[in-house]
Order: structure tokens, then C-alpha cells, then sequence
């Protein structure tokens, strides 16, 4: 990219299904479904991007059985390592390539997500030198995190671009007026890209190589002049299913 960015300082880019294959999508859904729950969008809303005690709630809720938040969320996480067995974290295609045109585009990159850091440094080390330090944030105590993200690096809103997989997000960057770029799981039961849209996120990609110079130019031309979110979106609904 010749033309520097006037507004963006700063990519955040979220870790598990963006930078890392979904992996989260699919359990949920089998956690719930395989206990006689039915998965629907306000299961995803209540369990996504929220702290791991509240996620463990919110699972425990969706199943006719009596556990406590505890107990599922330590069943999750037993069945998430059975299923890791078979099913390796992998990288996203054109991870490596995203991170080099963010920083080719004059961008800090940091990486973000509810896991603890060890998360990112088994699977993403290798590109440790693409991210700006601390190179990863875990948000699971503040989530979804967007305003701490922002005040760590001393930015102010609208200065930060943030890349995810989750519709909560999206409305907590229109509440800031932060910019936001959706990525939202290709899980065939997943509710996030509707979610997005009903949140009023304007760019929703489905592969990372679709994040070029022409949309960093547009995200930022908005952030700019002030014009990232609808002024009336829609209030999100949720989605029966």
C-alpha cells in the first residue's frame, strides 16, 4: 500500500476463528445438541466471546440437565481435548499474508482472544515478528475487550480495526464507533454472520485474502469521515433455530 492510512493505527486481529480455524463453533454446537439442547443464535449470543464462568453458565442453560457452570464448563473443555485429538488447531489460509499487508499498510497488529497466551504462542509463534508487543491480549477477564484493547496502546476509538468472528463484537465496536471487519464462522449451523448484519457491520468477508488495500483504504476512509456504522442499525434479534 503507497497511500498511509489517515485514521487506522492499530489491527486487532481476534485469534480462534479468524487467525486459527473455528474450532469453537462446532463443539457448542455438539455440547448442546448431543445433551437434547437446541442450538440457536441466543445460544451462541450467551456463550461467544463471553468470560469462561459465564460461558459455562450460559452452556449449562441451553441443556435439559442440571450442571452448574462449573461442571460444563469442565465438560467442554474435556470433550474440546478429545476433539483437538482428531481435529488439530490450524492455522487460517492466508494468516501469514493478512498479518504482512496489515504492517505493509504502516499498522500495529496485535492478536487477541479468551485463551491464555501459551494459546498463541503454540500456534502462531511462528509469526510472533508480525504482531506489535505484547503480541497477544487475553480478553477473558474483560470481554469482549475492545476498550481495553484501545487504551492499552493509548489509541482513542476509531483509531483501532478490529477483525473477528463474533457479532457480539460487532456491536460492542458500533457502540464505540470502532471499525469492524466481520469474518464469521463457515460452520453450516453457525447464526454470526446474520447476527453481524443485523448489528449493521458493513464488511463481512469470508476468506482473509478478501482484508486487502482496498477495504483497509475504505474501512478507513469511513473511520475518517465518521461513517462506519448505519446511524439507525437495526438492533440485533435473535434468530430462532
Amino acid at each position: 500500500m503507497t497511500d498511509r492510512l489517515h485514521k487506522l493505527r492499530l489491527a486487532a486481529v481476534n485469534i480462534d476463528g479468524v487467525l486459527l480455524g473455528d474450532t469453537f463453533s462446532p463443539l457448542i454446537h455438539r455440547f448442546v445438541t448431543r445433551r437434547g439442547g437446541i442450538y440457536s443464535a441466543d445460544v451462541e449470543r450467551s456463550v461467544f466471546s463471553q468470560r469462561q464462568a459465564d460461558a459455562g453458565r450460559a452452556m449449562a442453560a441451553a441443556v435439559p440437565q442440571t450442571l452448574t457452570g462449573e461442571e460444563a464448563l469442565a465438560a467442554y473443555f474435556e470433550e474440546r481435548a478429545a476433539y483437538l485429538a482428531d481435529h488439530p488447531v490450524e492455522v487460517t489460509e492466508g494468516a501469514g499474508a493478512l498479518l504482512r499487508r496489515l504492517r505493509a499498510a504502516g499498522l500495529d497488529v496485535v492478536c487477541y482472544g479468551g485463551l491464555a497466551k501459551s494459546h498463541f504462542d503454540e500456534h502462531l509463534g511462528a509469526y510472533a515478528g508480525l504482531f506489535t508487543p505484547p503480541h497477544y491480549i487475553c480478553t477473558n477477564d474483560v470481554r469482549p475487550g475492545l476498550r481495553e484493547i484501545t487504551a492499552h496502546f493509548g489509541l482513542e476509538d476509531g483509531q483501532v480495526l478490529f477483525i473477528d468472528d463474533v457479532a457480539r463484537v460487532a456491536e460492542a465496536a458500533r457502540a464505540l464507533g470502532a471499525p469492524f471487519i466481520g469474518r464469521p464462522s463457515r460452520f453450516e449451523h453457525s447464526h454470526q454472520a446474520e447476527l453481524m448484519r443485523q448489528a449493521g457491520a458493513r464488511h463481512l468477508v469470508d476468506g482473509l485474502d478478501e482484508i486487502d488495500d482496498a477495504l483497509l483504504r475504505t474501512v478507513d476512509e469511513e473511520a475518517t469521515a465518521g461513517t462506519l456504522w448505519p446511524t439507525r442499525a437495526a438492533e440485533p434479534v435473535p434468530t430462532a433455530g
